[in-house]
Protein backbone atom coordinates (compact mmCIF):
# COMPACT_ATOMS: atom_id res chain seq x y z
CA UNK A 1 0.00 0.00 0.00
CA UNK A 2 3.14 2.19 0.77
CA UNK A 3 4.29 1.78 -2.11
CA UNK A 4 1.18 2.83 -4.49
CA UNK A 5 1.21 5.88 -2.98
CA UNK A 6 5.08 6.98 -2.76
CA UNK A 7 4.36 5.94 -7.29
CA UNK A 8 1.34 8.05 -6.55
CA UNK A 9 2.89 10.86 -5.06
CA UNK A 10 5.85 10.55 -7.54
CA UNK A 11 3.62 11.00 -10.24
CA UNK A 12 2.02 13.75 -8.45
CA UNK A 13 5.43 15.65 -8.31
CA UNK A 14 6.29 15.63 -11.08
CA UNK A 15 2.97 16.33 -12.67
CA UNK A 16 3.12 19.57 -10.42
CA UNK A 17 6.86 20.01 -11.53
CA UNK A 18 5.82 20.22 -15.48
CA UNK A 19 2.90 22.24 -14.54
CA UNK A 20 5.44 24.76 -12.75
CA UNK A 21 7.58 24.97 -15.63
CA UNK A 22 4.29 25.60 -18.19
CA UNK A 23 2.97 28.45 -15.84
CA UNK A 24 6.76 29.86 -16.03
CA UNK A 25 7.30 29.53 -19.58
CA UNK A 26 3.68 31.40 -20.10
CA UNK A 27 4.39 34.49 -17.19
CA UNK A 28 8.35 34.93 -18.96
CA UNK A 29 6.15 35.62 -22.63
CA UNK A 30 3.93 37.26 -20.95
CA UNK A 31 6.30 39.70 -19.20
CA UNK A 32 8.73 39.93 -22.41
CA UNK A 33 5.28 40.85 -24.30
CA UNK A 34 4.59 43.36 -21.30
CA UNK A 35 7.69 45.04 -21.76
CA UNK A 36 7.44 45.23 -25.81
CA UNK A 37 3.70 47.27 -24.66
CA UNK A 38 6.26 49.67 -22.61
CA UNK A 39 8.51 50.25 -25.30
CA UNK A 40 5.86 50.61 -28.07
CA UNK A 41 4.19 53.62 -25.59
CA UNK A 42 7.55 55.02 -25.89
CA UNK A 43 8.16 54.84 -29.41
CA UNK A 44 4.38 55.96 -30.06
CA UNK A 45 5.50 58.95 -28.28
CA UNK A 46 8.76 59.26 -30.79
CA UNK A 47 6.48 58.79 -33.81
CA UNK A 48 4.01 61.39 -32.68
CA UNK A 49 7.26 63.69 -32.27
CA UNK A 50 8.57 63.28 -35.73
CA UNK A 51 6.06 64.94 -37.85
CA UNK A 52 6.43 68.45 -35.95
CA UNK A 53 10.68 67.22 -35.84
CA UNK A 54 10.08 67.35 -39.85
CA UNK A 55 7.94 70.51 -40.33
CA UNK A 56 10.48 72.59 -38.69
CA UNK A 57 13.44 71.55 -40.30
CA UNK A 58 11.71 71.68 -43.68
CA UNK A 59 12.06 75.26 -44.09
CA UNK A 60 15.76 74.83 -43.09
CA UNK A 61 16.50 71.41 -45.31
CA UNK A 62 14.67 71.70 -48.54
CA UNK A 63 18.19 70.29 -50.00
CA UNK A 64 18.07 67.55 -47.70
CA UNK A 65 14.76 65.95 -48.93
CA UNK A 66 15.94 62.45 -49.22
CA UNK A 67 17.11 62.14 -45.73
CA UNK A 68 13.50 63.55 -44.30
CA UNK A 69 12.15 61.08 -46.56
CA UNK A 70 13.90 58.56 -45.25
CA UNK A 71 12.80 59.55 -41.60
CA UNK A 72 8.87 59.58 -42.74
CA UNK A 73 9.27 56.25 -44.76
CA UNK A 74 10.95 54.85 -41.55
CA UNK A 75 8.51 56.01 -39.33
CA UNK A 76 5.63 54.89 -41.43
CA UNK A 77 7.16 51.45 -41.94
CA UNK A 78 8.02 51.01 -37.87
CA UNK A 79 4.05 52.14 -37.24
CA UNK A 80 2.57 49.59 -39.29
CA UNK A 81 1.68 46.33 -37.21
CA UNK A 82 3.30 43.16 -36.32
CA UNK A 83 2.65 40.06 -34.60
CA UNK A 84 4.30 40.79 -31.01
CA UNK A 85 4.06 36.94 -30.23
CA UNK A 86 6.29 36.35 -33.35
CA UNK A 87 9.63 36.88 -31.96
CA UNK A 88 10.90 37.11 -35.68
CA UNK A 89 8.38 40.07 -36.07
CA UNK A 90 9.45 41.57 -33.58
CA UNK A 91 12.81 41.52 -33.95
CA UNK A 92 11.91 43.13 -37.99
CA UNK A 93 10.11 45.58 -35.93
CA UNK A 94 12.89 46.70 -33.71
CA UNK A 95 15.05 46.83 -36.84
CA UNK A 96 13.61 49.09 -38.43
CA UNK A 97 12.64 51.24 -34.88
CA UNK A 98 16.61 51.16 -34.41
CA UNK A 99 17.21 52.33 -37.96
CA UNK A 100 14.61 55.36 -37.55
CA UNK A 101 16.55 56.32 -34.70
CA UNK A 102 19.95 56.29 -36.54
CA UNK A 103 18.06 58.24 -39.12
CA UNK A 104 16.56 60.97 -36.88
CA UNK A 105 19.85 61.30 -34.63
CA UNK A 106 21.64 62.26 -38.27
CA UNK A 107 18.95 64.85 -38.82
CA UNK A 108 19.58 66.55 -35.46
CA UNK A 109 23.21 66.30 -36.12
CA UNK A 110 22.53 67.64 -39.74
CA UNK A 111 20.48 70.52 -38.24
CA UNK A 112 23.18 71.58 -36.27
CA UNK A 113 25.90 71.49 -38.15
CA UNK A 114 24.41 73.29 -41.49
CA UNK A 115 22.52 75.81 -39.06
CA UNK A 116 23.68 76.63 -35.93
CA UNK A 117 21.14 80.17 -35.90
CA UNK A 118 18.30 77.22 -35.69
CA UNK A 119 20.14 75.41 -32.85
CA UNK A 120 19.04 78.63 -30.54
CA UNK A 121 15.62 79.05 -31.90
CA UNK A 122 13.64 78.10 -28.64
CA UNK A 123 10.90 75.61 -30.59
CA UNK A 124 13.71 73.69 -31.76
CA UNK A 125 15.45 73.37 -28.72
CA UNK A 126 12.61 72.35 -26.91
CA UNK A 127 11.89 69.68 -29.39
CA UNK A 128 15.07 68.31 -29.10
CA UNK A 129 14.97 68.15 -25.18
CA UNK A 130 11.71 66.33 -25.50
CA UNK A 131 13.21 63.82 -28.01
CA UNK A 132 15.84 63.20 -25.69
CA UNK A 133 13.88 62.58 -23.47
CA UNK A 134 11.64 60.14 -25.04
CA UNK A 135 15.04 58.39 -26.33
CA UNK A 136 16.01 58.07 -22.83
CA UNK A 137 12.94 56.37 -21.90
CA UNK A 138 12.91 54.24 -24.30
CA UNK A 139 16.46 53.08 -23.52
CA UNK A 140 15.17 52.40 -20.11
CA UNK A 141 12.00 50.56 -21.41
CA UNK A 142 15.02 48.71 -23.98
CA UNK A 143 16.56 47.89 -21.05
CA UNK A 144 13.64 46.10 -19.38
CA UNK A 145 12.85 44.56 -22.07
CA UNK A 146 15.80 43.29 -22.95
CA UNK A 147 15.95 41.60 -18.86
CA UNK A 148 13.02 40.00 -19.94
CA UNK A 149 14.60 38.56 -22.54
CA UNK A 150 17.07 37.26 -21.04
CA UNK A 151 15.11 35.86 -18.19
CA UNK A 152 12.69 34.34 -21.53
CA UNK A 153 15.84 32.99 -23.34
CA UNK A 154 17.54 31.29 -20.22
CA UNK A 155 13.99 29.46 -19.46
CA UNK A 156 13.23 28.49 -23.14
CA UNK A 157 16.57 27.32 -24.12
CA UNK A 158 17.74 25.18 -21.11
CA UNK A 159 16.08 21.18 -21.05
CA UNK A 160 13.66 20.26 -19.82
CA UNK A 161 12.28 23.71 -19.83
CA UNK A 162 12.84 24.31 -23.20
CA UNK A 163 10.69 21.54 -24.38
CA UNK A 164 8.13 22.51 -22.01
CA UNK A 165 8.40 26.24 -23.35
CA UNK A 166 8.12 24.78 -26.86
CA UNK A 167 4.76 23.27 -26.16
CA UNK A 168 3.57 26.19 -24.68
CA UNK A 169 4.30 28.00 -27.51
CA UNK A 170 6.52 29.87 -26.04
CA UNK A 171 10.00 30.73 -27.75
CA UNK A 172 13.19 32.68 -27.70
CA UNK A 173 13.23 36.24 -28.58
CA UNK A 174 15.23 38.75 -30.52
CA UNK A 175 17.34 41.68 -28.16
CA UNK A 176 16.30 45.36 -28.57
CA UNK A 177 20.14 46.30 -29.57
CA UNK A 178 21.58 49.11 -31.07
CA UNK A 179 22.16 48.14 -34.62
CA UNK A 180 23.69 52.34 -35.48
CA UNK A 181 27.58 51.94 -35.94
CA UNK A 182 27.63 55.64 -35.93
CA UNK A 183 26.33 55.42 -32.28
CA UNK A 184 28.78 52.45 -31.11
CA UNK A 185 31.94 53.96 -32.81
CA UNK A 186 34.29 55.65 -30.65
CA UNK A 187 33.66 59.35 -29.58
CA UNK A 188 36.49 62.11 -31.10
CA UNK A 189 36.34 65.40 -28.58
CA UNK A 190 38.20 67.57 -32.31
CA UNK A 191 34.51 66.66 -33.43
CA UNK A 192 32.68 68.73 -30.83
CA UNK A 193 35.13 71.51 -30.36
CA UNK A 194 34.74 74.49 -31.59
Amino acid sequence: MTTTWMIVGGVFFVLFLLYAMYAKSIRLRNQVLESLAAIDVQLRKRHDLIPNLLKMAQKYLDHERALMENVTALRTQAQASYDRADPQAVGQHLAVEAQLSASTGRLFNMVHEAYPDMKSAEIMSTTQETFTEVESHIAAARRFYNASVTDLNNFAQVQPMAAIAAMAGVFAFPYFEETNEAVRAPIDVNDHMT
